[in-house]
């Protein structure tokens, strides 16, 4: 069985998962508490972040490349009836894998330190130099999902595919923490990723999200 370690991007794996239909545990890790407090997770991650999964004698980290293992070893047994990621000679591959990426490396990655700046930092330091640039940052990227969103539903094109619970997830981030106004489109957007059955059973699982989703400002 698939180990998940952690939940923040580790929502992304456990939601991936359940779109496979893929069996899994989570494993909580209180990264609040310290995880130097947290051996067992150390051995998985001596970097310390989350997520981590173990698969058998497999051992990775990074949320993106996760997605990409799991879809690439396990797509072909998955029992959602539809593909999360389009072949590599599908039209709408390209958009998938820029978007699949976006998600975290131009978008999530950027908003990490305007949340932790509004939210962790002193308060003199909240609205820092490089909290205000790298929201910068975080919006130009934005501007390609909202552009993406006026000729599709859906980030690769007509289908729901992990892109999509990438790019979700990040603009979760940057609405609940990072004090970003999202538009009609990306929350129309939003509601039809979020809406689907294998999104709701992955909050389910991640009981430490769902309390952080329902105390949150929307």
């Amino acid at each position: 069985m698939i180990t998940v370690f952690g939940e923040g991007r580790g929502f992304r794996v456990v939601w991936l998962l359940e779109e496979m239909g893929l069996a899994y545990r989570l494993r909580p890790v209180d990264l609040l508490a310290g995880v130097e407090n947290d051996p067992e997770f150390l051995a998985i991650n001596p970097a310390g972040f989350i997520p981590a999964i173990q698969d058998g004698d497999v051992t990775m980290v990074e949320s993106i490349a996760i997605m990409e293992y799991l879809i690439a070893r396990y797509g072909h047994d998955s029992k959602s009836g539809a593909p999360l990621a389009p072949a590599p000679h599908d039209p709408a591959f390209p958009m998938y894998q820029q978007f699949l990426h976006l998600g975290e490396a131009g978008l999530a990655g950027a908003i990490q330190l305007v949340v932790v700046s509004h939210n962790f930092a002193p308060e003199t330091e909240r609205r820092n130099w490089g909290a205000r640039w790298t929201l910068q940052q975080f919006e130009s990227r934005r501007r390609l999902v909202t552009r993406r969103l006026a000729c599709a539903p859906y980030l690769a094109g007509e289908a729901f595919t992990a892109a999509d619970i990438s790019v979700t997830y990040a603009l979760i981030l940057a609405q609940r923490a990072g004090g970003v106004v999202l538009g009609d489109a990306e929350l129309a957007y939003m509601a039809r990723t979020t809406g689907r059955d294998a999104c709701k059973r992955a909050l389910e699982t991640c009981q430490a999200t769902k309390a952080w989703l329902a105390s949150a400002p929307a």
